[in-house]
């Protein structure tokens, strides 16, 4: 691929720059302002209560807790068992490096 000068570059950034923006430009010309009444009558509304949150089962809750923490055990033995395996694999490499 021929390599392209400055001015060329600058040109291309320029159109795609133009490309991009008319649009933008275009939609913001063609929207009219709100209302005043409208935004008046917005005031007078009266505000909704929020819903209630999530009831949350005890039960549940210690079933989770349950099942995290045998996750948490399980990661814990393989993460032991990998760093005995890598630590006896260094101890093996040293040894066979000192002979």
């Amino acid at each position: 691929m021929p390599k392209r000068s400055r001015l060329g570059q600058l040109a291309g950034l320029v159109a795609a720059g133009l490309v991009v923006c008319a649009p933008v430009a275009q939609a913001v010309e063609i929207q009219a302002p709100a209302p005043v009444i409208a935004q008046a009558a917005a005031v007078h509304e009266v505000p909704r209560q929020a819903p209630p949150g999530p009831v949350l089962d005890p039960a549940e809750t210690d079933k989770a807790n349950s099942q995290e923490t045998k996750n948490k055990i399980i990661a814990g033995v393989a993460a032991a068992i990998l760093l005995g395996l890598v630590v006896l694999g260094r101890r093996a490499r040293s040894k066979k490096k000192k002979s």
